[in-house]
């Protein structure tokens, strides 16, 4: 039997009845059969006589065997009949996430969720000291139940020829497959997938937010740790898939259940970006055709492989995409400014509102000294024997501490919380604010014991109360002071000491007073419960922090 002979109706091995033929991969065939003997489905690679590959093939069958983790498909036999190589594995009924792509990008959940869940299955494999070496959207399967299969472990890189792979090519190839399913783009300078190259700017790759709105920024800037040569902003790069796991178990969660509408085709238009900002998503044009050659339909859908295609045609676009932001509900883009009036109207009204501020601090200014004089005059009438107390040490408590500066706080975590927005908890502004991440339950996903932000008073101050102005019912939280030294700022919690806990607090702001012998530089505000947000995910808004001395 060779290569040629085995086709369908043919029976392989004398128990494997050929169905259809999913792919041909140079020169090798894979095709959906029936195990007879089990009654079941499943795909067999087929190898002609005397192809060279037939040792990767069976070295590889033996390194597969290895990945006992459920989301991987299993290599059922592997073997030689009438001269043809054959390995049979698993079938799983679903979509590649190849396909999937074709309809446009997921949505922020569904891609860091599924990044998630094949990282933490390659973490799996790369601990037996075995890399996959081919992974891709085509080898990533969004079963019907929407669950996650990935395909082809070690025995769709012997196929191809491309070697054994190591655990860090899997670690970018996990980069790329976010970006992509972030973007509906291949980050690379060709074609690839059935997706159209990623803008590059200066010879950079654009980020994902650069190239579609709405993506989250947490994803984007997971994604720039895998990709970025360097990452941006000093940010250390994502090099294993178990650094890439605890990343987005931070950004998504930790659960095992598929995102919403993840075993149906993808609505790339009610994409909300709701992880960890609420930027309104930009609903993408789905990417033009590479082909305009008719590809054809193959029923049942494919576990991990396409089609056999023909060669995608050159990108015709290589400058960054600038997508039109939608109208808003009176006809004008987002980013169209809004018409103004003229500059001598406006100075008129700015002058009336100067004048208006100058009337009532004068008003102020003469009722305080009315108020003044008349007391001062009721005390001389009323006691003139009597001597007036004072004191030479000056009060020290009472008033507002100033912040000279803070910090996010996640020594448990990736060390990043936000830190962008933490100026936004003490410029006074209450409409501007700092947010955790999103986690999957209340504790933070069970990850860590809190997160939070650290507060430099410049100088060693007693302090009386600290409030916070929080958004969402039922959050936790505590102020702590440094252990020992107070005007040093400890890197791990347990350097840090409690003054005042507070739990499950009511939306507004929550007062926590401490001991009044409390004299520190440094005032950490750590969250240890978060509230429930809109999406169905946990995560804490601090509006607005006071520091009372």
């Amino acid at each position: 039997m060779s290569n040629q002979t085995v086709s369908p109706g043919a029976l392989l091995a004398g128990r494997y009845r050929i169905a259809e033929l999913l792919a041909e991969i140079d020169g090798a065939r894979v095709w959906r059969a029936v195990d007879e003997v089990l009654s079941r489905a499943v795909v067999v690679d087929v190898l002609p006589v005397g192809d060279p590959r037939t040792n990767l093939l069976f070295d590889a069958a033996r390194r597969a065997a290895a990945a006992n983790d459920p989301r991987f498909l299993r290599v059922l036999d592997c073997d030689v009949h009438d001269g043809v190589t054959y390995c049979v594995r698993e079938w799983s009924g679903g979509r590649p996430l190849e396909r999937m792509l074709a309809s446009g990008p997921l949505t922020g959940q569904q891609a860091g969720w599924l990044a998630r869940e094949v990282s933490e299955a390659l973490e799996n494999l790369h601990r037996t000291g075995y890399a996959h070496g081919a992974v891709s959207p085509a080898t990533v399967v969004v079963t019907d139940a929407g669950a996650i299969k990935v395909v082809g472990v070690a025995t769709e890189a012997a196929l191809r020829s491309s070697g054994a792979g190591s655990p860090e090519e899997d670690v970018h190839s996990l980069g790329e497959l976010l970006y992509a399913s972030l973007t509906g783009r291949w980050p690379g300078p060709a074609p690839a997938w059935g997706l159209q190259p990623a803008p590059v700017e200066h010879g950079r790759l654009l980020s994902p937010r650069q190239v579609r709105a709405g993506v989250p920024r947490s994803l984007d800037d997971i994604s720039d740790r895998l990709l970025g040569d360097p990452p941006r902003h000093h940010a250390p790069p994502i090099t294993s898939a178990a650094g890439l796991s605890a990343a987005l178990s931070g950004v998504v969660g930790s659960s095992h259940e598929p995102p919403n509408q993840m075993d149906e085709t993808v609505q790339v238009a009610r994409q909300n970006g709701s992880i960890d900002d609420a930027t309104q998503v930009v609903p993408p044009a789905a990417p033009p055709a590479l082909d305009p050659t008719p590809q054809p339909v193959y029923n049942p859908e494919p576990t991990g492989y396409r089609p056999p295609q023909p060669a995608y045609n050159a990108a015709a676009e290589t400058g960054p995409v600038r997508r039109q932001p939608p109208a808003n509900g009176n006809g004008r883009r987002r980013d169209e400014p809004k018409r103004k009036g003229s500059w001598g109207g406006r100075i008129l009204i700015l002058l009336a509102i100067l004048a208006l501020l100058s009337v009532v601090a004068m008003a102020q200014f003469l009722l305080k000294g009315a108020m003044n004089n008349d007391k001062s005059s009721n005390n001389s009438s009323t006691s003139t024997s009597s001597t007036p107390q004072t004191s030479t040490t000056p009060s020290t408590t009472g008033g507002k501490a100033t912040i000279a500066s803070a910090k996010d706080f996640d020594p448990d975590g990736d060390k990043s919380e936000h830190p962008k927005d933490v100026p936004n908890t003490y410029d006074g502004d209450p409409s501007t604010t700092w947010t955790t991440m999103s986690y999957s339950r209340p504790n933070l996903g069970g990850l860590k014991p809190g997160v939070g932000i650290i507060y430099n008073l410049g100088a060693k101050t007693p302090i009386s109360s600290v409030a916070v102005g929080l958004k969402g019912d039922g959050t936790s939280l505590q102020v702590l002071i440094p252990k020992g030294d107070t005007t040093t700022s400890p890197d791990t919690i347990d350097g840090w000491t409690p003054v005042a806990t507070k739990e499950d607090q009511p939306e507004g702001t929550v007062t926590l007073p401490v001991s009044a012998s409390t004299e520190t530089q440094y005032v950490l505000v750590w969250l240890t419960k978060l509230p429930k947000d809109d999406g169905g995910k946990y995560r804490s808004t601090i509006s607005e922090v006071a520091i009372q001395k």
